[in-house]
């Protein structure tokens, strides 16, 4: 039996799952949380930053991202001064980087399904397709 499916559960917090993948997807699945993670890899950013690198995510959508992100541990977040404006700036934790490996691999991945099967298109015009493979 593998090791993720020794119990019937697994159990993370005081969040159960029926197998570790679940909790995976839990912690960075959906739509915008791995292009989040992607994007703090290298080096903390600002809100405003993330927004202008991940220009087609709601400002709402961002902020509830990074608090689930940070909620989970992934994400830190650092506040800097007392009274406004201050500086607020978000990193990877080092629970968080430890996921990088995986968003490398995802990377590759994608990068290989759009030279294969796909095209590299400059940002000044995007046209937004259906997927197919």
């Amino acid at each position: 039996m593998k090791i993720e499916c020794i119990g019937d559960y697994v159990k993370l917090k005081d969040r159960v799952y029926p197998c570790t993948i679940s909790l995976a997807m839990d912690l960075i699945g959906g739509k915008w949380k791995a292009v989040i993670l992607y994007h703090l890899k290298d080096a903390e950013k600002r809100y405003s930053e993330l927004r202008k690198e991940v220009p087609n995510i709601t400002e709402m959508t961002l902020s509830l991202q990074l608090k689930q992100l940070e909620k989970d541990g992934l994400v830190l977040r650092k506040v800097y001064g007392k009274k406004p404006p201050v500086k607020v700036v978000y990193s990877l934790t080092d629970f968080g980087k430890t996921f990088i490996p995986v968003l490398e691999t995802i990377t590759n991945w994608g990068n290989q399904i759009v030279s294969e099967k796909g095209e590299f298109v400059s940002n000044s015009s995007p046209q937004r397709t259906p997927f197919s493979i």
